[in-house]
């Protein structure tokens, strides 16, 4: 495992934006498993900027992401579709028929599962993974408590998960409260794994998931058993782990 510390927010993005460009620069057909919220948003612009300015070129990649809420149409403002489309596809070249997101409104959840399994696979798996950390551990929508050998999967997300979320809708009510998720057993089969944190909410799970036991309480901690897992963090999310990296 490889921990990068960051400055502040504006250098983690920086410094996650260069891992992703290199895997692209290496692997133009290559396979990235992205993820949205808050903290990657700054590693996008930085992406759309320099495929402006012709550093890099989206065409041939393909994307899978990680989870989705569960009833939210695309064109819903807090789906992860728009969220990606918003933040990052509509900005670049890359072929949208090849930007993969759960379908959220498909009413058979275990179909909804199955595709998306297939879709992974008939890709040949995924080169880089991009992963955010919830302040319970959770990565993608993997609770605390989630086995580690599930693929993609339904979740009934945890009432700190939701009200986390909750900023993003008009009231708490609104957040749905199912979203699909790629299985912790998916996540570990990726190539790559690239963590990015920022902020010092995020300092006790980054403590507990790279330096606590690895248990189902803690999903992130699963992490500690990948042989290529890069972590960038900002000083605030990294507080806690500082003297152990030094």
């Amino acid at each position: 495992m490889k921990i990068v510390v960051a400055e502040d927010y504006n250098q983690m993005s920086r410094m996650a934006a260069n891992l992703i460009s290199a895997q692209v620069i290496m692997k133009p057909n290559c396979v990235l498993g992205l993820a949205t919220g808050s903290t990657p948003i700054g590693m996008y612009n930085q992406l759309i900027e320099w495929y402006k300015k012709g550093d890099i070129d989206f065409s041939q990649v393909t994307s899978i992401n990680l989870d989705e809420y569960r009833g939210l149409a695309p064109d819903n403002d807090q789906s992860y579709r728009y969220f990606m489309d918003t933040h990052f596809f509509n900005h670049i070249n890359i072929d949208k028929k090849r930007t993969h997101v759960p379908d959220g409104l498909e009413p058979d959840a275990n179909k909804v599962c199955r595709d998306y399994n297939k879709i992974i696979t008939d890709c040949g798996g995924i080169d880089l993974q991009l992963l955010g950390i919830g302040i319970n551990g959770h990565i993608g929508f993997n609770e605390p408590g989630t086995a580690f050998e599930k693929e993609t999967h339904v979740v009934d997300l945890a009432e700190s998960t939701i009200r986390a979320n909750s900023r993003f809708f008009a009231s708490l009510d609104e957040v749905p409260k199912q979203a699909y998720t790629m299985g912790i057993k998916t996540i570990m089969q990726a190539k790559k794994i690239l963590v990015v944190a920022n902020g010092k909410e995020k300092a006790q799970a980054i403590k507990d998931a790279f330096f606590g036991p690895i248990l189902p309480k803690v999903p992130g901690s699963v992490l500690q058993l990948h042989n290529d897992v890069t972590l960038i963090g900002d000083k605030e999310a990294l507080s806690l782990i500082l003297d152990e990296i030094e």
